[in-house]
C-alpha cells in the first residue's frame, strides 16, 4: 500500500475487554459485512489474535436490523456487548467501537445518531487528474478523463465512514471538459462501480453538473429552466442516470457565479433554476445542493458601493420559502471566500423556510495550503456555535442548518493531505458533522493519539500547536479581518495590493492614514443583513469584535484599541508574535525526533521549515507595507524595511 492509514492504524491495546475474544454476527448486506470485516481486522490488530466466530460466552454480537437510518446502539449484557443497527448504522457503530477501544474506552452502552443526514466532502477534482485548490497531489478519482476505482477508493470510503461522513461529490463545481459528460452513458458503468465501492461503507456518491448541460450534451438551443424541453431533458437524463447508478445522493450546482451558466441568463430567479433540477431529482429520491456563491466578479475597483460581502444575502434572502423541499442552499461559512477570519454569513440566519447546508473549506486555500499548520476545527466550532439571533432559542448555526459539507483536502500524496497534521482537519470535520457538540480540543486529542501515538510527550508537544495554529497563522498574515493580502491566482504568500485594483471586489482601500471597508449603515450597509442585536454590535466600531475590526470598519492607523495600543502597533506586534510562534512550532516538532516514524517526522519537519520561511516573508512584507503607507515606526524599534 503506497499511502498511509492515517487514524485507522490500529495498535495493540492493554487489557482488552472480554467481548473482543469472539464475534457473533447476524448481517446480510454489503455494509453489514463491511462492518464485520472492520471489527474482525481491528480486533486482530489490537489483541494479536483473530476473534473467534462464536455465539457462546463473552463476545461481540452484531445484529443488522431493517432500519434505514444511520443510528446504532450498544447494549451491554454481562461480558457480552451487542451492536445493533441498520446496514449503514453498523458501519458507523463499528468504527465508533474501534475508535473508542483505541482511545482507552472499555465500557460501551447507549445509542448514537448523527446530527445531520447529509455530511459530505466536495472534491474539486478534474477528470484530467488535476485538482483545483489541491495541495496533496493529484486526484485518486480521475486520470486522463477516466474514472478510477482501485483499492485506494475503498480505503477512502473507510476513512470517511470512520470519522462520520456519508457522502462525497467527486468532481469540481466548475464543471468543464470531460466532466460535463459524466451525465452520459459512456461514464455510467465506471460510476456505478465507484458508487458500489462507496456504498459498502455507507457513502453516497454526488455529482457536480453544469446548468447548461441540455445545450452542451442534449443539442438544445437553451437551458432556460422554464422551457418544457429543458425540463424534459433533465427528467429523462436523471432517471436514466439513477437507473444505471442507484447510489446517488443528487447533484451539486454552481450557477451564475464566476462565469458559470445559470438561470440569470434567461431572466429567471435562482429559485426557478434550482427547482427545475430539484423536481427531476425528487422523482428519483435525490437532493439538489445549490451553491449561493453568486456575486459580481467583474466589479470596477473604483466602485465603492458594490460590496461582494452582501451578494449571498442580496440574491437569496428575498427568495426564502420559494425553494422545493429537496433543495439545500449551500452557503459558505462566511460572506466572502474562506478567509482565515470572516464573520458568519448573515444568510444563514435569514432562511427561515428554506433548507440550507453550510460549506466549510478544509483544503487550506487561504490558510497555508497544507504547507502551514492551521488546525481549522476551533474556527468551525466557533461558527457552528454562533448564535444567529433569528429566533428566541435554538438559534445557533449548528441548530439552524440542515446539513454540512466541506471542500476536501485529500489527494494522491502518501499521507492523503500533504501535511500529516492536516489530517486533523479532515478527521475533525467528520467528527463535528456527526456531533457538533464535541470540543476542538477533544477532537485534537483523539487525532493525535490515533494518528501519532499515545506517548504523552507527543501529545504535550502537538496539542498546543494544533490549538494555537489558526491564531498564529492569522497573526502573521492579513490583520483583523481584512483578508486577501495574497498573491492573485494561486493565493499563496503575501501581496498586500494583490487584489486591490482587481475585478474580484476584495479591497482594503488603504491610504496613508486609514484602512478598511466601512460596512455599517453609513457605508455599504452590509451590517443590516444581520438580525438585531448582531447588526447593532457590528455597526458600532466600539462594540465590533476587534478581530473583525477591519472587515466591518474603516479605521485610522492611530485608532486606539481596547488594550491601549494603536491599530498599527497591534498589526506590527501581531506579525512579530506570529513569526516567533512559528519558530516555536518548528522547535517543538524537532523535540519529537526519535518518538515518531522517521519518514513522518521528516515530512512534517520540512513543512515547518517552509512555514517558518513563509511566516518571515509575511511578517516583513506586511509590516513594511504598513510602515511605508503610514510612516509610523514600531514603538519597540524592531526592524521595518
Amino acid at each position: 500500500m503506497d499511502y498511509s492509514s492515517l487514524w485507522l492504524n490500529w495498535q495493540p491495546i492493554n487489557e482488552p475487554p472480554a467481548f473482543m475474544s469472539g464475534i457473533c454476527a447476524r448481517v446480510h448486506s454489503a455494509s453489514g459485512k463491511a462492518a464485520l470485516r472492520e471489527l474482525q481486522e481491528g480486533f486482530a490488530a489490537m489483541t494479536g489474535r483473530r476473534p473467534a466466530d462464536t455465539a457462546a460466552g463473552a463476545c461481540l454480537c452484531i445484529t443488522e436490523t431493517d432500519a434505514e437510518d444511520e443510528s446504532y446502539a450498544f447494549i451491554r449484557e454481562g461480558e457480552t456487548l451487542r451492536l445493533e443497527g441498520g446496514a449503514r448504522g453498523l458501519v458507523f457503530g463499528a468504527f465508533d467501537l474501534l475508535r473508542g477501544l483505541a482511545l482507552g474506552k472499555r465500557e460501551f452502552d447507549g445509542a448514537s445518531a448523527p446530527r445531520y443526514s447529509v455530511r459530505m466532502l466536495d472534491h474539486w477534482d478534474n477528470m484530467d487528474g488535476s485538482i483545483e485548490r489541491g495541495y496533496a497531489g493529484r486526484s485518486f478519482f480521475f486520470e486522463d478523463d477516466r474514472i478510477l476505482n482501485g483499492p485506494r477508493i475503498r480505503d477512502y470510503a473507510r476513512l470517511l465512514a470512520s470519522c462520520g461522513l456519508n457522502g462525497c461529490c467527486i468532481n469540481n463545481v466548475n464543471v468543464k471538459a470531460e466532466a460535463v459528460r459524466l451525465l452520459t452513458p459512456d461514464h455510467w458503468p465506471a460510476l456505478a462501480e465507484l458508487a458500489k465501492t462507496l456504498a459498502e461503507y455507507g457513502i453516497k456518491l454526488w455529482l457536480s453538473v453544469s446548468f447548461a448541460a441540455p445545450m452542451e450534451l442534449g443539442g438544445l438551443d437553451t437551458a432556460d429552466p422554464l422551457d418544457e424541453a429543458v425540463c424534459r431533458w433533465w427528467e429523462e437524463t436523471t432517471a436514466a442516470l439513477y437507473k444505471a447508478v442507484p447510489n446517488l445522493g443528487g447533484f451539486l450546482v454552481k450557477a451564475d457565479s464566476e462565469g458559470r451558466p445559470g438561470p440569470f441568463t434567461y431572466g429567471r430567479t435562482q429559485a426557478e433554476g434550482a427547482n427545475m433540477l430539484a423536481r427531476a431529482l425528487a422523482k428519483q429520491g435525490g437532493k439538489l445542493l445549490w451553491r449561493c456563491f453568486v456575486y459580481n466578479c467583474t466589479q470596477d475597483w473604483r466602485d465603492t458601493k458594490t460590496d461582494r460581502a452582501r451578494a449571498q444575502c442580496d440574491h437569496f434572502a428575498p427568495l426564502d420559502g420559494q425553494f422545493d423541499d429537496n433543495v439545500l442552499l449551500q452557503i459558505k461559512n462566511g460572506p466572502v471566500d474562506f478567509q482565515v477570519r470572516e464573520p458568519v454569513s448573515p444568510l444563514l440566519g435569514r432562511l427561515e423556510h428554506t433548507n440550507s447546508i453550510i460549506e466549510f473549506q478544509i483544503t487550506q486555500e487561504y490558510t497555508g495550503q497544507q504547507k502551514h499548520l492551521c488546525y481549522l476545527i476551533p474556527m468551525f466550532k466557533d461558527i457552528l456555535d454562533f448564535r444567529l439571533c433569528h429566533r428566541a432559542e435554538n438559534d445557533s448555526v449548528a441548530e439552524t442548518v440542515s446539513a454540512v459539507c466541506a471542500v476536501s483536502n485529500m489527494g494522491r500524496d502518501y499521507n492523503w493531505t500533504g501535511h500529516d497534521l492536516a489530517g486533523a482537519n479532515l478527521y475533525g470535520f467528520g467528527r463535528l458533522s456527526w456531533d457538533p457538540a464535541l470540543s476542538a480540543e477533544e477532537i485534537a486529542r483523539e487525532f493525535i493519539r490515533l494518528a501519532l501515538g499515545d506517548d504523552e510527550r507527543i501529545i504535550a508537544e502537538v496539542l498546543p500547536m494544533l490549538m494555537r495554529s489558526r491564531e498564529v497563522y492569522e497573526q502573521y498574515t492579513a490583520p483583523l479581518g481584512i483578508g486577501w493580502m495574497v498573491n492573485p491566482g494561486h493565493h499563496y504568500g503575501p501581496n498586500p495590493d494583490g487584489y486591490e485594483y482587481d475585478r474580484w471586489g476584495t479591497y482594503h482601500r488603504a491610504t496613508n492614514t486609514a484602512i478598511g471597508v466601512e460596512r455599517g449603515p453609513n457605508g455599504t450597509g452590509y451590517t443590516e443583513q444581520y438580525r438585531k442585536p448582531l447588526s447593532d454590535m457590528y455597526a458600532d466600531v466600539a462594540s465590533c469584535p476587534e478581530e473583525l475590526l477591519l472587515f466591518f470598519h474603516r479605521v485610522n492607523y492611530d485608532y486606539v484599541m481596547r488594550d491601549g495600543r494603536t491599530l498599527i502597533q497591534r498589526i506590527y506586534d501581531d506579525h512579530f508574535a506570529g513569526y516567533e510562534a512559528a519558530e516555536e512550532f518548528a522547535q517543538s516538532w524537532d523535540r519529537l525526533e526519535g518518538l515518531l516514524p522517521e519518514d513522518l517526522f521528516s515530512r512534517v519537519q520540512e513543512r515547518f521549515a517552509e512555514q517558518l520561511r513563509s511566516a518571515r516573508e509575511w511578517r516583513d512584507i506586511i509590516n513594511s507595507w504598513f510602515y511605508r503607507r503610514s510612516g509610523i515606526p514600531d514603538i519597540h524599534g524592531r526592524e521595518l524595511y
